[in-house]
């Protein structure tokens, strides 16, 4: 595990807005692909503007139980390195990208509790969960779970943690130990608008958590 979480700002809808959080060298950017979103990416950045991001930031590529040939077809064409499947998708679905060379998140909503024998198929089929906060909308829902609930995990799967996180958890998650912490996803919480980050609070975020 790194030393503290990596960080992902996911939602990302605009070229502009797209810029400006490349400047502040987040280790992912996350790009929704399903239509119902209101962080859709589909029309309004192009593949033009995702190669303009430096290659040390890695493209997480957002979808909600699409087919895999749809997947791997927008993996080639936005040039994403992993995706980050938020529906109900099997193992044999993250298999077969991964049997592709498509690096694979899987996320699983968390509530009041969560069984984590619900992980277990999925040992060897993906290279990361993502655990996110349960609500109406796949994710992007802006509210906290409760991260003790993670206090056992014991999988050797590094995961994302997401769900509601904000600028005022910035002191509690730099100095959170959860076993398997790998990265923070960050969304809702950091915009001004569905698609639109705060770059200022990211800034500020980003300086809580590195120094």
């Amino acid at each position: 595990m790194p030393p503290q979480p990596l960080l992902k700002v996911c939602g990302m809808a605009r070229a502009d807005n797209l810029a400006a959080v490349v400047a502040l060298r987040p280790d992912f950017l996350g790009f929704i692909f399903y239509p119902k979103s209101g962080r859709y990416m589909g029309r309004t950045l192009s593949p033009a503007a995702l190669a303009q991001v430096p290659p040390a930031i890695r493209k997480v590529g957002v979808f909600v139980d699409a087919p895999v040939d749809e997947v791997l077809a927008r993996v080639a064409e936005f040039g994403l390195n992993l995706v980050q499947l938020h529906g109900a998708e099997s193992p044999a679905t993250c298999a077969a990208l991964r049997a592709v060379g498509v690096a694979v998140v899987k996320a699983f909503s968390v509530g009041e509790t969560f069984d984590l024998a619900r992980l277990t198929p999925y040992l060897g089929n993906v290279d990361y969960f993502l655990f996110d906060t349960q609500g109406r909308q796949p994710g992007g829902n802006g509210t906290a779970f409760d991260w003790g609930l993670l206090a056992g995990y014991n999988l050797p799967v590094p995961y994302f943690l997401a769900g509601g996180l904000d600028l005022t958890h910035a002191a509690a998650l730099r100095n959170l130990r959860l076993p398997g912490l790998f990265a923070l996803d960050l969304n809702s919480r950091f915009e001004t608008a569905p698609g639109v980050k705060d770059t200022e609070r990211l800034r500020q975020f980003f300086t809580e958590l590195r120094t």
